[in-house]
């Protein structure tokens, strides 16, 4: 039997995520529940580290670069009902197990061990290029939205703008010479307002998600449901394009199908190369379809991936046209309009942001 996976989401660091979660294992440990650490970041924050007295800790994995791992297979090994792990989204190094620690999170789960996780809302992989064009701050630590769908319970660790910012000033967050730099750049009221947007948003949205059940037409056997279809090339902006898609795709309950039309013979360059494997990093992290079909005619192409898997939506980045190509040949957005009647079109606008460093 799987054991219950419970999610502690706050709109950024020092919310108060990591001593919710101790808080809540003392409380279980109170009334009898075999409980252990099996990863805590106390951030170097003494009221945190004090909560966490009296609570079992399962050694950590000796990493390179010195800074020790959740070690899956000891936790298992402890069996405990119930494990706390802190920061899901922290990405492992040599020799743990997995490249990331919410797949050490679904094994512990798999063995039938309840867990407790932290996770702040800017590492949901969705909503990265929405972080980025709000904070300016590039996050590359993600995770699946999946694992968010999956969980038993999905809890808010929240707190005010202002009241985040004076704990960052009571040096209750970061050290002091770093508070500064934070209250100036990520953690400024409007940067901390529309993250805390978002995290209301993405719990709302995952409410209703919950409740959703599927209708399927009683002579077809087949789900009554929105589908979509992303066009997308071997650029990083395609990325932004299929995130966009994957929010809207969310809200309407639908599949997602990325298609990338290739002219035949076209060879891509190392750069076009590592931007088709990220775009299909990225459709396999949202759980996208992911298709390559050989054309000279573009329209042509999607018109028929549009019939072959019955789509209702099409989306598109901000086609790179010049005007006068658009005169003398039409642009590519009517030529789908004219062919694909019907069927909804979509065009997710360009941005242009300097990145910062986080």
């Amino acid at each position: 039997m799987r054991g219950r996976y419970r999610i502690l989401l706050g709109m950024a660091a020092g919310v108060g995520k990591t001593y919710r979660m101790l808080q809540e294992g003392q409380g279980a440990r109170a009334d009898g529940v075999d409980v252990v650490l099996a990863y805590l970041e106390p951030h170097d924050r003494p009221e945190t580290t004090a909560l966490a007295a009296g609570l079992e800790s399962v050694p950590l994995l000796a990493a390179t670069g010195g800074r020790p791992e959740l070690d899956v297979d000891a936790v298992i090994a402890r069996a405990p009902e119930l494990a706390l792990v802190d920061e899901l989204a922290h990405t492992n190094v040599p020799p743990a197990r997995n490249a990331k620690r919410y797949e050490d999170i679904d094994q512990i789960l798999a063995a039938g061990i309840s867990v407790t996780s932290t996770v702040n809302i800017q590492h949901l992989e969705s909503l990265n290029d929405e972080v980025f064009e709000l904070t300016g701050v590039r996050v590359r630590e993600t995770f699946p939205d999946r694992i968010l769908d999956e969980a038993d319970e999905v809890v808010l660790v929240d707190l005010t703008p202002e009241a985040l910012q004076a704990r960052l000033e009571a040096g209750k967050v970061y050290p002091a010479d770093r508070v500064d730099a934070a209250l100036t750049r990520f953690f400024r009221v409007e940067n901390l307002a529309g993250l805390r947007e978002l995290v209301l948003r993405e719990l709302a949205d995952d409410v209703e998600a919950r409740r959703h059940t599927t209708v399927l037409d009683p002579l077809s056997h087949h789900a009554v449901a929105e589908r979509i279809l992303v066009l997308v090339t071997p650029e990083a902006r395609s990325q932004r394009v299929l995130r966009r898609a994957y929010r809207s795709g969310q809200r309407l309950g639908s599949e997602i199908d990325a298609v990338w039309v290739r002219r035949p013979g076209a060879e891509l360059d190392e750069a076009g190369a590592t931007a088709l494997a990220a775009l299909r990093r990225l459709a396999s992290i949202l759980g996208a379809h992911f298709l390559e079909v050989e054309s000279d005619d573009l329209v042509a192409a999607v018109e028929q991936v549009v019939r072959e898997r019955a789509s209702t939506y099409v989306f598109l980045g901000t086609p790179d046209e010049s005007r006068r190509t658009e005169i003398v040949r039409g642009s590519l957005v009517s030529a789908l309009v004219r062919r694909l009647a019907g069927v909804d079109i979509r065009i997710v606008a360009d941005r242009v942001l300097r990145e910062l460093d986080p």
